[in-house]
């Protein structure tokens, strides 16, 4: 016994001479030792201060704080790899702003075993060390496996931790079985409420680095458990997107792990991520599923993706790229809609193309679901318009941009068949839908399906699903039919006008009436509806009494005397006339009589007034519906009435000389009237400034805009002002 303490002191004095003292097969540094250790230790954080201080960018604290993503995002921006762990890509970072901590280890000097056996050269006594060097680590080993056996997952995870930090060594590290023992407690109900979910990201962290071999149940089950409906991916704020896309990166690094992941677990993420409004990401693992992978994810999967894509104005074109990979996943957009997912993909594809402009996709998306069978009762189409109010919105913008872009090319099929197909659709066509298509239908004088489209519109109107047309459509269509000769569908219409809004209609109807009356001459029917007018309240306007003045110049049946009175008859009533009713009563004076040249002349100097009046005073309005200025018909006019006169005075119904003096006169000024005058000569003449407020401007704008379509679709002689 006192050789054994002997030999100890021994032991003791010469570790003591080298600085250390060994107990337990562990060496203990002595007081010069330790303190020679704080000097190092405080030299080694000042030098991390003065390049933490140093770093411009991030801190050791924030980046230890940054989550997977974050990481991500930030060797992207430095040029780093962006691939790896959470603890590579943590340390990539800190080794580029300097802020990496080396570990330094304390060299602690031995004693040599023939030190020892000098100091302890005893005869007959030998020495031997019978302790196991594993003890400490297969004590801590055995922990793990009991506490993970026990399901306490929490104090495996520390013990675990212990193992890997304190007692493992390159040539014994942990093993696979540790690890899977504890990834297993923590994966247990749905890793424990997710909870457990960054103590499983780092233990297939550390697994991958080892490179052992992950199963494929373990990390599929980690990957989905770890997701939530919380925000960013979370379950009670635990686990989210960041520690999922962690794990699957250490999964698909492990041997093996390329094809480990199920679809199901890739669709979990997918949904989160397009959840958070991760539109990119989210579209980078779908393309990885379909183009790498050669899954066919369920069509939820693409719906989530185009649907968050499409709330988005940034990200509309995005949608295009889900629509590609669900037709490259094997689906046909002609049959997804019978299915509700699909129909989620076609309106978020219908909403992009709205936003982008695309009528031509949206419009081929709501065919492609009309194709589809199954969705009986309803259509395909009609359940995607109705799917979202966004997507019955975007459904309606479509529909009435590319009508107005089908009316602009006066294409009349397309824009009908547009039309129908918005109730077909539960879409409700706007008022400025039934004019613009109803206007196209006219301007190309399709009467009957103008008139069709029209009952249509009134039979919504009394449904309670439309706004009543207004009496300027009814008009429209009214003159359409007069013009293509229906007469039945003109009375038709106006009846339905008449039951529709209750009234006889408005100036332009009477007037489209009057022209009704002009084509075969009839004075006496448009002096009674020009009566009929006034006793309703309407005023006739100068299209009335010009159109009144074209019944006079019917050929065959021509009455200058009467119209003679109606100009002056309009002038009683302050309307003034135009180039239109002085060209118009200057035609029906051409019957070769002497007392109707008379009356042109006077015509034609009233009109020369009113021209010099104009010059001077300049043109307040419409030019054609306001200027009395003579044109080149009148012109042509002139010449024909002095041709008029010089048959007279052949014939002997006046004397050439005093014709040529008298009512020849102002029929030559016609001619001769140029617009480039003196303004000087006009100097005698009196201007009354007329005070137009806004609602006349409002007024007599909405007029031009009706005469002048009216107008268009007159094929009459167009020197005469008819409506």
């Amino acid at each position: 016994l006192i050789m054994r303490l002997t030999n100890a002191w021994v032991l003791v004095l010469a570790a003591a001479s080298s600085g250390s003292i060994s107990v337990n097969g562990f060496q203990m540094p002595t007081s010069s030792s330790r303190i020679s250790s704080s000097m190092q230790v405080a030299a080694t954080i000042e030098v991390a201060e003065e390049t933490t201080s140093s770093s411009p960018s991030m801190t050791f604290q924030e980046v230890n704080k940054l989550a997977f993503r974050g990481l991500q995002k930030e060797c992207k921006t430095l040029g780093l790899s962006a691939v790896g762990t959470t603890a590579a890509l943590r340390g990539r970072l800190l080794e580029h702003f300097g802020l990496l901590r080396e570990k330094e280890a304390v060299v602690v000097p031995k004693a040599t075993a023939a030190e020892i056996e000098e100091l302890c050269a005893i005869e007959g006594v030998s020495f031997c060390d019978e302790s196991d060097p594993d003890f400490d680590f297969k004590s801590v080993l055995s922990d793990v496996m009991q506490k993970s056996t026990m399901g306490h997952w929490k104090t495996a995870v520390r013990k675990l931790k212990t193992l890997h930090k304190k007692y493992s060594t390159p040539d014994r590290p942990v093993p696979r079985e540790a690890y899977l023992a504890v990834l297993e407690a923590c994966a247990a109900n749905r890793l424990n409420g997710a909870r457990a979910s960054e103590p499983a990201r780092k233990i297939l962290e550390d697994m991958s680095t080892c490179e052992y071999e992950i199963p494929a149940d373990l990390a599929n089950v980690c990957v989905v458990s770890s997701l939530g409906e919380g925000p960013g991916g979370t379950h009670d704020q635990c686990g989210g997107i960041d520690a999922a896309l962690a794990m699957v990166a250490a999964v698909e690094s492990s041997p093996g792990g390329e094809n480990m992941l199920t679809d199901a677990s890739y669709g979990k993420l997918v949904h989160a991520l397009a959840r958070d409004g991760a539109v990119e990401e989210a579209i980078l693992v779908l393309r990885s599923m379909v183009v790498e992978k050669f899954f066919t994810p369920p069509l939820s999967t693409f719906a989530d993706v185009a649907k968050a894509a499409a709330m988005t104005d940034n990200h509309a074109e995005d949608v295009l790229q889900v629509l590609t990979f669900a037709k490259a996943a094997g689906y046909e957009l002609d049959n997804i809609a019978a299915v509700e997912a699909g129909r989620e993909l076609l309106a978020s594809g219908v909403i992009a193309a709205e936003k982008m402009d695309n009528l031509a996709l949206g419009l081929r998306l709501l065919t492609a679901a009309a194709k589809a069978e199954g969705c009986a009762p309803d259509t395909g189409d009609d359940l995607v318009a109705s799917s979202s109010a966004a997507a019955q919105r975007a459904c309606t913008l479509i529909h009435k941009r590319a009508i107005g872009k089908a009316a602009e090319d006066s294409n009349w099929k397309l824009s009908v068949k547009l039309l129908e197909l918005m109730p077909k659709r539960g879409l409700t066509p706007a008022a400025s839908v039934w004019r613009s298509v109803l206007s196209t239908c006219c301007k190309n004088q399709k009467s009957r399906k103008a008139t069709a489209i029209l009952l249509d519109w009134v039979t919504l109107a009394k449904e309670g699903k439309a706004q009543k047309p207004p009496v300027s459509v009814f008009n429209t269509v009214v003159n359409t039919c007069e013009v293509c000769g229906e007469e039945d569908l003109t009375v038709k219409v106006l009846e339905v006008m008449r039951d529709t809004i209750d009234t006889e209609g408005n100036i332009i109807t009477f007037n489209i009436a009057l022209k009704r009356l002009a084509k075969i001459g009839n004075v006496v029917g448009c002096e009674g509806i020009l009566i009929g007018m006034l006793k309703e309240g309407i005023e006739p306007n100068v299209v009335s009494y010009t159109t009144t003045i074209g019944a006079c110049a019917k050929e065959g049946m021509k009455n200058p005397q009467l119209a003679s009175t109606w100009l002056q008859r309009m002038r009683s009533r302050e309307i003034t006339p135009n180039y239109h009713t002085y060209n118009t009563a200057l035609a029906a004076c051409l019957d070769g009589k002497l007392e109707s040249t008379f009356l042109a002349s006077k015509i034609a100097t009233e009109m020369i007034e009113e021209a010099e009046k104009e010059l001077a005073c300049g043109l307040k309005g419409s030019a054609n519906f306001k200027s009395a200025l003579p044109d080149s018909y009148t012109k042509v006019l002139g010449r024909q009435l002095m041709k008029q006169l010089r048959e007279n005075w052949r014939s002997g119904d006046i004397d050439m000389a005093l014709a040529k003096s008298t009512t020849r006169v102002p029929l030559l000024k016609l001619v001769d009237f140029e617009k480039n005058v003196d303004l000087a000569q006009l100097a005698h003449i009196s201007c009354d400034i007329e005070d137009i407020d806004e609602d006349e401007i409002d007024a007599r704008a909405e007029q031009d805009y009706e005469f002048t379509l009216l107008k268009e679709m007159h094929k009459d002689d167009h020197r005469t002002a008819f409506v």
